[in-house]
């Protein structure tokens, strides 16, 4: 095999990979055991740096997104939806919408009304016109406020036992020092640069759609349910996405189901494009969920770590796909595994019902346990009187994995060298480890803070442990990428609600990283031979605790809410 193509000497016939796939597929399946697979140093393509494909066509505009399709006959639909989570449409007039010139239709979906005009603008002057009455009895009312108020009453009390191990109650209760600290962190928003959109094009049985994908099959699946057709009769064109993160992977694929429904609404007659803007992106859900954690730990007389109790609040992920179970994996992977061989460790999950819509964000779970695990375990560490590296090191030693990254992210940030100081500024360095999508990461902040607490992250180094790196360069770019959206949800990122309206619309609101803001970012891969392992969501998790720790160690406060607030650093 060369090339893609098989070659077979003696005969001199020759057949490409897709020549040969209907055969292949049917031959049984054979066992890993008796697969021999290519040495390391006969590598051709793996471990290489190789270029992106999609880099030429991104730069000179040639890349298709669902904003470029054009259809003949094509409308643009804008949706009015609730400004409350439950609201339902009452009653609408259309009258004055109607009267916009491009203006073609209007008309009722489950969650909304939709404007149907030539062009978006028409469509967005059209849905400014509308006059809906919104039928409000079951629409969620409350504030963010009245969430955390209601999360810290439960996290008085016991919840669903995630991972129990020794006795934590009893460990805690002989402890010679005991620690406890809450931590805060709100809904965020995924917010990527190409609002949702989707282009459908129905015709008899069947049906035809243009959008950057995440969940094709769960698409299909659902889009074909709503229409009472087959799935093969769902067509897919699958294009460019201007980023995901989490949101276009929808259980009920609600924005993509939205399109369908405005087509079906026309009975067909033409192509539907349905645009969100920013607005609608930012108030009409789906988000990383709001939650709370209360930790506690004890040392012994000697400094050890003898107990571990983690208490996690927030709603569901997996409820929207049916999941009844008590424990929702997603609320607490990064809390329930810890690495660390803790000897008495109970984590426990409290999960209120809520209407705000939550759906995956990258990194999932981990996006809130890597914050409030690795920045209490650095607190623990102070309290021990240790190092924060050398007291990971002592409980990592049957995780060599973990020790390896640990290591060289020690060695590559001169962690034992004091920081070279700046005049007018404090100056401090920071560590945190996690572990999520089977990889490993361990990431270096350097920071430095002003008198009036404003500060800047100045460097950050991260190593990763993903297995056998396929392509180093995309590895490398998804830590650096991984990088700039943590610390940017960790610097500003909030949804906020009040009386159960989201207040935040805009990056005006919901600012973005900037340029300017972007650390100087250094990148190591661990050698491995291990299975590879993902590479696109582990490098968020660990920048905030990073960012926290190094923030403790310039002036010796501690932050347990996020975003970071520079009040709180003066």
């Amino acid at each position: 095999v060369k090339n893609g193509v098989v070659s077979h000497a003696a005969s001199k016939h020759t057949a490409s990979f897709g020549e040969l796939a209907a055969k292949a597929a049917a031959l049984p399946v054979p066992e890993p055991e008796g697969i021999t697979l290519k040495d390391a140093k006969d590598f051709v393509y793996i471990g290489k740096q190789a270029p992106r494909q999609d880099s030429k066509p991104k730069i000179n505009g040639s890349a298709q997104f669902t904003s470029d399709v054009t259809l003949p006959g094509l409308l643009t639909a804008l949706v009015a939806r609730a400004p409350r989570f439950g609201a339902r449409v009452k009653s609408f007039d259309a009258t004055k919408a109607k009267a916009i010139t491009g203006v073609v239709d209007v008309v009722a979906i489950p969650h909304g009304v939709a404007v149907l005009a030539k062009d978006f603008w028409a469509a967005k002057k059209g849905r400014d016109a509308l006059k809906i009455e919104w039928d409000e009895s079951k629409a969620f009312k409350l504030s963010s406020s009245d969430l955390i108020t209601h999360y810290k009453n439960l996290a008085r009390s016991p919840g669903a036992i995630a991972h129990k191990s020794g006795d934590a109650e009893k460990a805690m209760g002989r402890a010679a020092k005991r620690l406890e600290a809450a931590f805060e962190l709100p809904y965020l928003a995924h917010a990527a640069m190409e609002p949702l959109n989707c282009v459908v094009k129905l015709n008899g049985k069947q049906c035809e759609i243009w959008n950057g994908e995440q969940s094709q099959t769960n698409d299909q699946k659902n889009i074909a349910k709503f229409l009472g057709i087959q799935p093969e009769d769902v067509k897919i064109n699958m294009l460019y996405a201007g980023g995901s993160f989490g949101r276009r992977s929808n259980p009920v694929s609600d924005y993509v189901l939205e399109a369908v429904q405005i087509a079906k609404a026309i009975n067909g007659r033409a192509p539907v494009k349905m645009l969100w803007t920013r607005e609608d992106d930012m108030r009409a859900g789906q988000y990383r969920p709001l939650f709370y954690h209360t930790l506690r730990a004890g040392l012994d007389a000697q400094g050890n770590l003898v107990a571990w109790q983690h208490r996690l609040v927030g709603q569901s992920i997996l409820a929207a796909t049916g999941f009844k179970g008590a424990i929702d994996f997603t609320s607490v992977e990064g809390a329930a595994n810890l690495p660390y061989a803790i000897p008495n460790m109970l984590v426990d999950l409290h999960t209120p019902n809520y209407p705000v819509p939550v759906q995956w964000w990258r990194s999932v779970g981990s996006s809130h346990t890597a914050f409030s695990t690795e920045v209490f375990f650095d607190e623990v560490a102070h309290a021990a009187g240790k190092d924060a590296v050398t007291f990971r090191r002592a409980l990592l030693q049957k995780e060599p994995r973990h020790l390896a990254v640990l290591d060289l992210a020690a060695q590559k940030s001169d962690w034992a060298k004091p920081m070279a100081p700046k005049p007018g500024v404090r100056r401090g360095r920071g560590i945190a480890l996690h572990k999520s999508f089977n990889s490993v990461v361990a990431q270096v902040a350097e920071v430095s803070v002003k008198p009036d607490g404003s500060f800047k992250v100045d460097r950050v180094v991260c190593v990763v442990d993903c297995g056998v790196a396929i392509n180093p360069s995309i590895i490398k770019a998804q830590m650096e990428g991984g990088i700039g959206f943590g610390l940017s949800a960790a610097l500003s990122g909030a949804i906020t609600l009040k009386d159960g309206q989201v207040e935040q619309s805009n990056f005006h609101d919901y600012p973005m990283l900037r340029m300017s803001e972007m650390p100087q970012v250094e990148v190591h891969i661990l050698p491995s031979t291990a299975n590879p392992t993902g590479v696109g969501e582990p490098g968020v998790p660990p920048i905030a605790p990073a960012v926290a720790n190094a923030l403790f160690a310039a002036t010796g406060k501690r932050l347990r809410r996020l975003p970071f607030q520079t009040q709180d650093l003066v």
